[in-house]
């Protein structure tokens, strides 16, 4: 019998669990790695590294991704970090990282998202550039964006382009759209998608330049986001929903990053993009499709904690169009319910650990069992009920979702940077 989310693990699970469990001596990037070893042998032919996260505001999952990047750049050879991120503004990043353009704090909030506007994540892009000064620049790792979303950038550069190379045109073809700097996923739902024909427009005119082959990129994304602003969040297919597109456009970033043959990619993510099984059973993940693509050569790691605080929005209810959302706040949580796999985790090991779920394939009966039911596991993005976050418990099945599970004991609030 396969344990349900309303069991508790077994004792020959939890004593499994606690047998496997490979022990975090430190979550700290530049600590000594010999708790990591493991990790190589895990890791053989493995490509792409998902690195997760139940939250997008706990301080301590910010930190370990950091520690097992260094880990995965120095010692397996791994050249990109590719990010939940603008892939319109990641190339400031990028530059920063591997030749010192530009301030790391500033290229670090071009990415357009708050969740990444912390100490912890300019952290990472700081190490990154010390790793890469005076390396040849085939040597240097990499920052790549994967999201479409927040693509004033590639505006900016159409058009000066554009005023350079047809200013009796500029307005025409980009005036339309503008709107999509800011505008969200879902936020301008038009069956006719007439926003993604007037980026086609651009794209047509673009194509007859020589010296526009980086404009016909930054085009391409502005493609990519007025789809998906024109998308509808409800749709009786659910492969066609905005969140279903957004994933397989990230998907789609990654495998260009792939085209070269000796790109590995540490991919930084919500759980919700790492896992390998559907979202809500139905639409299809970014982890879903790399899976899919390149099988084993995936390994998606969970990475889920105890109890604690983290950022987010809080969500007013409302019958408004988008939610809205107060201000990023402090949000607090106490232990999952027993038979949560947090529970079941913290039961074998209540330390931070890693336990490698790959492994388990000659494990005992009732451990193979316990990893094809359905149980629970808690997940927070950006935005969180105000008043029932804390009763949050997602259905998950391990062995479709994950390849390994990284637990945090307590979850400490990510450190927001003071911006001017």
């Amino acid at each position: 019998m396969s344990t349900t989310d309303h069991e508790p693990a077994p004792g020959e699970v939890t004593g499994w669990l606690a047998r496997n469990a490979l022990p975090l001596n430190s979550l700290t990037a530049g600590t000594p790695t010999t708790d990591l070893q493991p990790l190589k042998s895990i890791l053989d032919g493995v490509r792409i590294v998902g690195l997760g996260e139940a939250t997008h505001g706990t301080r301590e999952f910010f930190q370990l991704k950091h520690r097992l990047l260094e880990f995965l750049v120095t010692e397996l050879g791994f050249s990109i970090l590719a990010m939940e991120a603008s892939a319109s503004a990641a190339p400031a990043v990028d530059a920063y990282v591997r030749q010192g353009v530009g301030d790391a704090a500033e290229v670090l909030a071009g990415l357009g998202f708050w969740t990444w506007r912390t100490h912890e994540v300019l952290a990472v892009i700081e190490w990154m550039r010390t790793y890469n000064r005076g390396r040849p620049e085939a040597r240097k790792v990499r920052f790549a964006g994967l999201d479409p979303q927040w693509c004033g950038t590639s505006l900016t550069v159409l058009d000066a382009l554009l005023r350079r190379v047809a200013p009796a045109r500029a307005a025409e073809l980009l005036s339309p759209l503008r709107v999509l700097a800011k505008a969200y996923p879902g936020s301008r739902p038009d069956p006719e998608q007439r926003l993604v024909h007037d980026v086609e427009a651009l794209l047509g005119f673009l194509s007859n330049i020589p010296e526009a082959a980086d404009a016909l990129r930054h085009a391409q994304i502005l493609k990519q986001a007025a789809d998906l602003v024109t998308r509808a969040g409800q749709h009786p297919d659910a492969e066609q929903t905005v969140f279903a597109a957004r994933d397989r456009y990230m998907a789609d970033a990654v495998d260009e990053l792939l085209a070269d043959p000796s790109a590995r990619i540490a991919l930084w993510a919500h759980n919700g993009h790492i896992t390998t099984s559907r979202h809500g059973g139905a639409v299809p993940t970014l982890g879903q499709h790399l899976r899919t693509r390149h099988g084993d050569a995936y390994y998606a790691l969970g990475l889920l904690f105890g109890r604690g605080k983290f950022r987010a929005r809080r969500i007013w209810p409302g019958p408004w169009a988008r939610p809205r959302a107060g201000a990023v706040v402090i949000n607090r949580i106490g232990p999952a319910r027993a038979a949560a796999v947090e529970a079941q985790l913290a039961a074998a090991n209540p330390d931070d650990h890693f336990v490698d779920l790959r492994s388990a394939a000659d494990a005992p009966l009732a451990v193979r069992q316990w990893l094809h039911g359905r149980h629970v596991a808690r997940g927070f993005g950006a935005l969180v009920p105000r008043w029932t976050y804390r009763l949050n418990h997602s259905p998950i099945v391990l062995a479709d979702a994950y390849d390994g599970l990284a637990y945090v004991a307590a979850s400490n609030s990510s450190q927001p940077l003071a911006l001017s």
